[in-house]
Parts: C-alpha cells; sequence; structure tokens
C-alpha cells in the first residue's frame, strides 16, 4: 500500500510522504532494519566474519532547495535540504551511541543504553532504583559511566554560510551548525560548496560563567538550531552548481546559437559595464577573466593553473572599483574585499579555537571560500606587505597549506584574482616610472595581464565621457534601452559563463602552439637584436611565465565560443591583449623591477650601491637619509636606483627610520 502512494505522488507529494514517515520511524530504525536484512542475505558467513557491521543510512532527494533565512522553528523535526559553504571544520571526536552506567554505592550496572544522534548528549539517571534488602538507599548522583563498555563513533562539526547570492545586500552572512557522524566525516574542507540534507535539530545554549573551572548553565527555555546531517552533496570543482546547475534545452540551444556568433567576443565586452564608458581593452581582459583557462593536472601529479589573475593600476576616478563590483555581481562565484580591511588570515585561512568546546577548528578565508570563482581585491596598494606576502602561493599554486595548532592540511584556491590599486603619490607620474608602484616584484609576476589606467586629459575623450556621464544621471531608464542593444542581460551572460565554465575546457591546437612558439622565438629574438643596437639589455624580456600566460588567454578566448581547441585566432587577440597590457607597462619602465624585468645592468648597479650602503655604517648606527643620498648623487647613481634600495632594504627588515623618517637606523 505504501509503494503504491509512493509511486502515485509527484516529487513534491513524495517529499512530504518522507517527511510524515520520518516523524514515525526514525533514522535509527531504518538501520537496524537494513542491519538485519543484511545478517539475513549474508547468512551463514565465513569464520571471521560472523559479525555484521552497522550501516548507515545516506539520503539524497531532487527536491527544490531552501534558503538559510527561510528556515522557520516550525521546521523543527523535519527534513530539509539548503545549499551553502563550508566555513569551518572541526577534528573529529567520538560519541557514544549506546553507553553502559553503574552505581557507585551498590555496584549495580545499566548497559546498552542508547544515546539519541545528534548534539544533544544524555542526562544520568539521579536516583538508583536497585533496592536491595539490609542496605541503605543510594545517595544522589550514584551513577558514572563505564568508557570501556560504551560503544561510540565518529562525529565532526561543521559550520555551513549561506551562499553570497542570498545574502541580502547590507546584512551579514547566516550561519548554521551541522552535525556529521560516521561516513560523512572528513567529506568535505573549508571552501566547499554543498547541498545539504539533513534534520532540523534543536540543542541546548549554555551560558558561560566565566571561571575556567567553572560549570557552564543552560539557559531556560532557549535552543540553539542545527542539522543532523543525513546527506551530503558536494560540489567537486565550485562552479557555483548551487545556484545555477539548471540549464533548459531552450537555454542551451541559446548558448549554442550565441558560440557560433562571430561577433560575441566584442558582444561580451560591451556587456561588462556597459554603464562606464571607454576601457574596451580592459573589459576584454576582463572577460577572458571571467570565462578563464583550462586547468592541467600534468601525469606527476603536478597542476597548471587555468585562472587569470589581471592588476589595474593606475589613476583615482578611473572606474576601477566599478569594474570590480560588477564582477562580483556576473562571475557565478565571487566574493569582494578591500585591502585596508583583509588580513592574510581573512584572505587564506585560519586556526580558532571553539567557545564551547575549546577545540581547534580551521575557517578559511576570501580566497579559500572563493575556490572555482573571482577573487576582487579593491585598494591592492593599501595592504600590508606581510598580508600580500601570503596569498602568493594561494595565487600560483593555487593552494593554502596550514600548519597551525597541530592541523597541517591544505585547502583549495582555484580561483582568479582581479586587484585594483592606485599609485603610491595617489596620480600617476610618468616621469617617475617604478616610482609610482609600491609592490614586491615576486607579486607582480603573478599578475598575467597588468593594466595602467591613466586619466589623461584629450578634448574630444572628454567631451565624450562628459556626455555618456550626463546621460547616465538624466536619464537612466533611456540609457539603459539604449545599452541594451547587442549586449547581453545580465543574467543570460551569468549562466553562460556559468556554462562555458562547466561544459569546456579547450587546448592549444597545434598550429596554434606552432605559431605562439614562432613568435616567442621571433619576440627573444628581436630583443637580442635590439640589445646588440643599444648595448643595453631590454627592462623586459619574454619569458615562459609570460608565454603560459598568452596560453591561457588563448583558451580563454575559445572557451567564449565553446571550441575545442584555441586556434592561430586565438592566439593573436591573446598576444595583442598581453601587449596593450604588461608589455606596454614594462616597456614604458612602469613595472621595471618586476621578477624577469629587470636588466643585468640594472641589477648590478642596485647590488653595488646597497654593498656600499651597507660598508657606510655599521649595524646599530643612524645617519641622514638625505646624506645618504647626496653622497651617492656624487657618485653618479641615479636618485631612483638609491631610494629603491632603501626602500627594499627597509621591507626586508634590514633598515628602518627614525626620527619622523629623517634618519636610517641599521638593525641588521
Amino acid at each position: 500500500m505504501i509503494l503504491k502512494q509512493i509511486f502515485n505522488f509527484r516529487k513534491r507529494s513524495l517529499w512530504n510522504l518522507l517527511d510524515n514517515f520520518m516523524k514515525e520511524i526514525s533514522i535509527i530504525n531504518i538501520e537496524e532494519a537494513a542491519k538485519d536484512l543484511a545478517d539475513e542475505l549474508t547468512a551463514p558467513r565465513p569464520e571471521g566474519e560472523e559479525k555484521v557491521e552497522d550501516i548507515q543510512v545516506l539520503l539524497s532527494s531532487d527536491a527544490h532547495p531552501s534558503s538559510l533565512r527561510g528556515i522557520k522553528p516550525d521546521a523543527v523535526s523535519k527534513l530539509i535540504k539548503i545549499p551553502g559553504i563550508i566555513i569551518s571544520a572541526s577534528g573529529i571526536r567520538a560519541k557514544a551511541t549506546k553507553i553502559a552506567i553503574q552505581c557507585r554505592s551498590c555496584r549495580s550496572m545499566q548497559s546498552n543504553i542508547s544515546i539519541k544522534p545528534g548534539l544533544e548528549g544524555y542526562v544520568l539517571p539521579r536516583k538508583c532504583t536497585t533496592e536491595q534488602a539490609g542496605r541503605p538507599k543510594c545517595p544522589l548522583d550514584p551513577f558514572f559511566i563505564m568508557p570501556d563498555k560504551c560503544h561510540c563513533v565518529d562525529f565532526q562539526v561543521l559550520k555551513l554560510q549561506e551562499l553570497p547570492d542570498q545574502i541580502p545586500q547590507g546584512e551579514m552572512p547566516r550561519h548554521l551548525q551541522l552535525y556529521c557522524d560516521r561516513y560523512l566525516c572528513d567529506r568535505v574542507v573549508p571552501g566547499n560548496r554543498v547541498l545539504i540534507l539533513g534534520i532540523y535539530s534543536i540543542k541546548k545554549v549554555t551560558k558561560t560563567t566565566g571561571n575556567r573551572g567553572g560549570k557552564d548553565k543552560a539557559l531556560i527555555g532557549v535552543r540553539a538550531p542545527y542539522i543532523r546531517v543525513i546527506g551530503i552533496s558536494v560540489d567537486g570543482e565550485n562552479t557555483g552548481n548551487g545556484s545555477h546547475s539548471c540549464v533548459t534545452n531552450e537555454e542551451e540551444d541559446l548558448f549554442r546559437r550565441f558560440a557560433s556568433d562571430s561577433n560575441l567576443y566584442e558582444r561580451i565586452a560591451r556587456s561588462i559595464a556597459p554603464s562606464i564608458f571607454g576601457a574596451l581593452d580592459i573589459k576584454k581582459a576582463i572577460a577572458c577573466l571571467l570565462f578563464g583557462g583550462s586547468r592541467k593536472k600534468m601525469p606527476d601529479g603536478l597542476c597548471r593553473r587555468g585562472d587569470i589573475n589581471i592588476l589595474m593600476l593606475g589613476d583615482p576616478g578611473t572606474a576601477k572599483s566599478q569594474l570590480l563590483k560588477f564582477v562580483e555581481r556576473i562571475a557565478p562565484v565571487a566574493i569582494y574585499t578591500s585591502g585596508k580591511g583583509s588580513s592574510a588570515a581573512g584572505l587564506t585561512a585560519s586556526v580558532l579555537r571553539d567557545p564551547i568546546t575549546r577545540n581547534f577548528v580551521m575557517e578559511g578565508g576570501a580566497m579559500v571560500l572563493a575556490d572555482g570563482g573571482v577573487v576582487c581585491i579593491d585598494e591592492f596598494d593599501k595592504m600590508k606587505e606581510d598580508d600580500r606576502v601570503a596569498i602568493h602561493e594561494a595565487m600560483e599554486q593555487q593552494t593554502i597549506s596550514i600548519a597551525k595548532a597541530g592541523i597541517t592540511t591544505t585547502l583549495n584556491t582555484r580561483c582568479s584574482v582581479l586587484a585594483a590599486a592606485n599609485s603610491i603619490f595617489g596620480r600617476w607620474d610618468d616621469i617617475k616610472g617604478e616610482e609610482n608602484i609600491d609592490f614586491m616584484p615576486t607579486i607582480l609576476s603573478r599578475f598575467d595581464m597588468i593594466f595602467i589606467v591613466k586619466d589623461e586629459h584629450e578634448l574630444n575623450k572628454d567631451v565624450t565621457l562628459a556626455k555618456h556621464v550626463m546621460n547616465i544621471h538624466c536619464n537612466a531608464t533611456q540609457v539603459t534601452e539604449q545599452s541594451a542593444e547587442g549586449e547581453l542581460p545580465l543574467h543570460i551572460l551569468k549562466k553562460y559563463i556559468h556554462y562555458c565554465r562547466t561544459q569546456c575546457g579547450p587546448r592549444l591546437s597545434k598550429e596554434a602552439g606552432e605559431k605562439l612558439k614562432n613568435r616567442y622565438v621571433v619576440m627573444r629574438a628581436s630583443t637580442r637584436e635590439h640589445e646588440k643596437d643599444t648595448e643595453k639589455r631590454l627592462s623586459i624580456p619574454i619569458t615562459v611565465r609570460q608565454l603560459e600566460a598568452i596560453i591561457r588567454i588563448s583558451e580563454s578566448l575559445a572557451k567564449m565560443q565553446l571550441q575545442s581547441f584555441a586556434t592561430e585566432i586565438h592566439v593573436n587577440e591573446a598576444l595583442r591583449l598581453f601587449q596593450v597590457s604588461t608589455l606596454d607597462a614594462a616597456m614604458s619602465g612602469s613595472l621595471a623591477g618586476a621578477e624577469g624585468f629587470t636588466s643585468d645592468e640594472d641589477h648590478e648597479m642596485l647590488s653595488r650601491i646597497e654593498k656600499q650602503l651597507k660598508r657606510r655604517f655599521p649595524i646599530g648606527n643612524q645617519v641622514s637619509e638625505q646624506n645618504i643620498v647626496k653622497d651617492f648623487v656624487k657618485q653618479a647613481y641615479p636618485e631612483r636606483a638609491i631610494y629603491k634600495v632603501i626602500h627594499t632594504m627597509i621591507r626586508r627588515g634590514e633598515l628602518q627610520h627614525r626620527m619622523q623618517r629623517k634618519m636610517l637606523y641599521r638593525l641588521h
């Protein structure tokens, strides 16, 4: 009868039936029945395998998930399905499922007492009911647990945070505790996007007394919610499947038509922040970042990243932050953060002590939570140098290694980085060249494309820009309708990006690889010719790191069109984008000093200045910075090189500014 009802009900009815069924029969009863059935089916068993192991029942459902904010108190003890991000995970501990207790006074024992699963404990009986003639009654609270006669299972406590696209503007994200046991332990790590199926439960809330040795008191009538997990689905590649996995046949046909459009690349570029005038090359580069290249796993186990990193440097008021905000909205998985308010632990990961259990738990930072998406870092130049160094591994190897408080693990950070920074002088000064940038060479080399964004004074451009801004402010609706021609709607573009990232992984074709190899050789040869003519090495040689960046850009262009291979056309556009970004910035002297971007003559000169500076005054002494600079200028050293060496030694902790930055003190 029950089976007939199940087959006759629709999915929603099936869910309600299962919910009512769960109220009457617990998971424990189902597991015991499954164990009894396995015992009957496998009997007789060979010697040494007489015992039937416990069976854990895991459920899955095709029902539409509800949001974490939509859970009401009347859902207690009901099945719910919610998506979210795992932000912290405790260590694995043991929980008793059956215990044995003994009375201290009369030594009577009670065994096989079942404990309900979940975070609710078990209250020991306060009185012993065993009566023996001629003996006084046992005192209050006589029982103690016998650990050697208890049956325990593994359990783990996770913290689930709601998805970023479900958080209302200006509100804090909400969290919920998850209780996982047995097979569900160690299934996820911080940063994983999951679909949780479980029983909405409640537990007592304790009030801490503040004393280390004091007991915590339970608040009467107050309960905290948590979910007892009975099914978990992990998005392995963190592509945001929870929000965008439902692609209909009509949408798939539409995407195929998009891919066959020869003008798709230009349409996508125009669709990125259409309210921002100009900056077409930057928008094309951002389009490449959103689609990304192909991640490759080598036979020896090493991985080559496919995500593209972009840095925008330049004047204020050039819409860098607006582009970052738009990418946060359009990317399937995205997190926006500011450099001034971000620490190394906030960007990568941290190990914290749980205030209730006093055990260490691991929490993922912004780059871990954005796994499979984009991290937008504004005010990148305002970050502390130590915090920027912490993301080196996350940007290139795309992992975060943790070795703190006895926790040693590795978390995935397979995300692109889109960063925006201002000049050290506020506005960009072409005369000062690399002095505009306050970045270490190691961080600059991890960006595939670096754009220098300048607010140049040009009459025709200023008139057009002013008209564009006036149109936006005077008639926003009309501007939106006009800009919609030839551009893709925001929700369609977002789904198309997700579809391309999950369905397509292009590789470089043989012809395109041959052309890129030839161009690489020609560039190197022209560099040597230029060095012979000028008798000085170029500040920017083309290295393998830049070659891999061009390959990633080519693959992203092919992915936009759902092509299996990147062709020569894609390589040409990738070379052009690289030329107008990193190469132009470096050739103008803006990136002199970046890794692989400095000539041998400059290295030798900087080394000579540093050696003379160390000989100038010993450890523990201080001298005037102005006098040092004057002395080196008299020796025909450029002033910018002197300040560069001083700044580098201050970063390394060898020098220190004192007396209102007028004196230099040598530490070591």
